[in-house]
């Protein structure tokens, strides 16, 4: 049985404004191993963020094939494709998309309660341990607004863990952080990751804070270069 979580075979993406057509990523390869930490590194504009929406299934490439253990990704409907990202999948994005009228037990409990059959005292328990673990045991009860910036973002990443994601995709996750909160952000994702035995793909353009990848990927104008 292969190990790859996520594959991209010649991916390409543009967008067309009229007469004028803009290529943003362009046939691109990927591989991410069951496990592994890859980031991708690039300028804003670059295209990273383009690329993690086609390998997330959140936007259909152009051309070229996209798979997710090992099952063609990209050619499936809109609800199968949902079906999937709620199974292996977890997300962080640079704004932390918390709903704003719920708790932060509720926002991490969401993704879980999605699913048929769930069982509300153990979806319940788990979030409860995140919260835990990501330091926000005494904020269960608090909603977005009531937290800071750095705490809405370990919120944002207890949710991401709870389904106990193959995979998790993030997206500038310490973005719109001071530089010291970002540190112990990224401490704290490669510490899960660990404890989850998950592979994570970040895009960001702090090469210091990507460093600690087992991979490094440099993109310029929708292609790999070299560092």
């Amino acid at each position: 049985m292969s190990n790859i979580v996520l594959e991209a075979k010649q991916v390409s993406k543009h967008f067309t404004d009229g007469k004028t057509t803009v290529e943003v990523i362009r046939g691109l390869d990927l591989q991410v191993q069951q496990g592994q930490f890859v980031s991708i590194v690039g300028a804003s504009g670059s295209g990273k963020s383009t690329l993690l929406h086609v390998l997330g299934g959140l936007d259909r490439p152009s051309t070229g094939e996209v798979f997710l253990n090992g099952q063609r990704f990209d050619k499936l409907g809109e609800a199968e494709r949902g079906y999937l990202r709620n199974q292996y999948l977890g997300f962080v994005y640079q704004f932390h998309h918390l709903l704003p009228e719920f708790s932060a037990l509720e926002n991490v409990a969401m993704p879980l309660m999605l699913r048929t059959g769930t069982n509300y005292k153990e979806v319940k328990a788990q979030a409860e341990y995140l919260l835990e673990r990501v330091g926000l045991s005494h904020r269960l009860t608090h909603k977005p607004g009531e937290l800071s910036g750095g705490e809405r973002q370990r919120v944002a990443l207890a949710r991401a863990l709870v389904a106990k994601p193959a995979l998790m995709l993030a997206d500038e996750p310490t973005g719109n952080l001071d530089r010291k909160t970002a540190v112990k952000i990224f401490e704290l994702l490669r510490e899960l990751r660990s404890e989850f035995n998950m592979a994570m793909l970040i895009v960001t353009h702090d090469e210091e804070l990507a460093k600690s990848a087992d991979t490094i990927l440099h993109m310029q104008d929708g292609i790999w270069v070299d560092a």
